[in-house]
């Protein structure tokens, strides 16, 4: 017979068992993630891409690698189902994974998203963020900063913005194509901005952002290009024209990174003409903690925030402090409603990770 104590025993042991589990399958993951850091930058994924079954020494021999040190890699993707284990030490790259890890023009491609050495620093910096209080802009991230994200960016200026999204927004593509004016209020590394240039060479495209490193890589790639219709300013966005300028404005996933994001909504309220539209992508998320939870990719998401977007949304004293999931559509519409818009409409373009509002007078 069980007695009770023996039921409770058993329990606790379960229980230790599982968050030991989860514990351990993080520290498994840190790990993994290093390592296809490390794949990427070796160039072992493209080299495996679509050759099949592939052997330690085949695949040395094709990266200039060693050997030996390759077979513990190949083991290691095995093991965590990055690779398949074709038997008889063979190892293959599945087709699935090409647009993942290989295929940089693929809307899907990750593999440039996984730190290396970054990492260190940014722990770094927490410490000094957790003491103070203040985070880091995204200036001071430097001109490696400047560049992050820069392929998935884009892949969505290119992919969905010009050919799904735009043409969703009322007369928007008609006065683009005729000629107008538009800005995009934290243009980043400017591929949106870029895109609609070379789209819409009839516009006129200012790109804003308040990291100088950003500007400047901006400048740099649209004298490239040849574009002649592209302005860039250096500023956080509160300080567009206080009078009815643009035609069309987009903020494309950074009012939650601002540290004054109310001053910028005010600003793109003044300087929007009367028939403007302001276009806004940002973070899917819901007002509540508890309703976020079913989100599986939670708690990257507030890892993104501390690294990242409560970081530089915390960058001054007083700043608002948003983070990665603070721009929720309740957040969003109460905002812009008291800056003085009256039109607010959600966008559904089936993005699982992004929402989109259309924002006019």
């Amino acid at each position: 017979m069980t007695s009770n104590s023996d039921t409770t025993a058993a329990s606790v042991g379960d229980d230790s068992r599982r968050y030991s589990f989860t514990v351990w399958n993080y520290r498994q993951g840190e790990i993994v993630a290093a390592m296809v850091y490390l794949g990427n930058e070796l160039g072992f994924y493209k080299a495996m891409a679509g050759a099949g079954p592939m052997t330690a020494e085949e695949l040395a021999r094709r990266s200039g690698q060693h050997e030996r040190w390759v077979l513990e890699w190949l083991r290691l993707q095995a093991a965590a189902k990055l690779l398949d284990y074709c038997g008889e030490e063979r190892f293959a790259l599945p087709d699935v994974a090409i647009g993942l890890l290989v295929d940089d023009k693929h809307k899907s491609y990750l593999a440039n998203e996984f730190s290396g050495p970054g990492m260190a620093d940014n722990l770094e910096r927490l410490f000094e963020n957790f003491r103070t209080g203040l985070g880091n802009s995204y200036e001071e991230g430097g001109p490696e900063g400047a560049h992050r994200g820069e392929c998935r960016h884009w892949q969505a200026a290119r992919n969905d913005l010009i050919p799904r999204m735009i043409p969703a927004l009322a007369g928007v593509e008609e006065k683009l194509q005729a000629g107008a004016l538009a800005a995009d209020v934290g243009c980043g590394d400017g591929a949106a901005v870029l895109t609609m240039a070379e789209t819409y060479p009839n516009s006129h495209i200012v790109g804003i952002d308040a990291s100088r490193h950003a500007v400047a890589l901006v400048g740099e790639k649209a004298a490239e290009m040849g574009l002649g219709n592209v302005e860039l300013r250096h500023g956080d966005g509160a300080d567009l024209p206080a009078v009815a300028t643009y035609d069309f404005v987009i903020t494309l996933d950074c009012i939650h990174d601002m540290t004054r994001p109310e001053a910028v909504i005010a600003a793109i309220k003044r300087s929007l003409k009367p028939d403007g539209i302001w276009f806004i992508k940002d973070i899917r998320s819901k007002p509540r903690f508890e309703d976020n939870l079913r989100n599986p990719m939670l708690a990257m998401m507030y890892g993104f925030s501390l690294m990242s977007c409560m970081s530089s949304a915390m960058s001054e004293p007083g700043g608002a402090g948003l983070g990665t999931l603070g721009f929720n559509p309740e957040v969003a519409e109460r905002m812009i409603r008291d800056a003085g818009f009256t039109q607010f409409q959600m966008h559904d373009f089936k993005d699982p990770g992004n929402l989109y509002y259309e924002v006019c007078h």
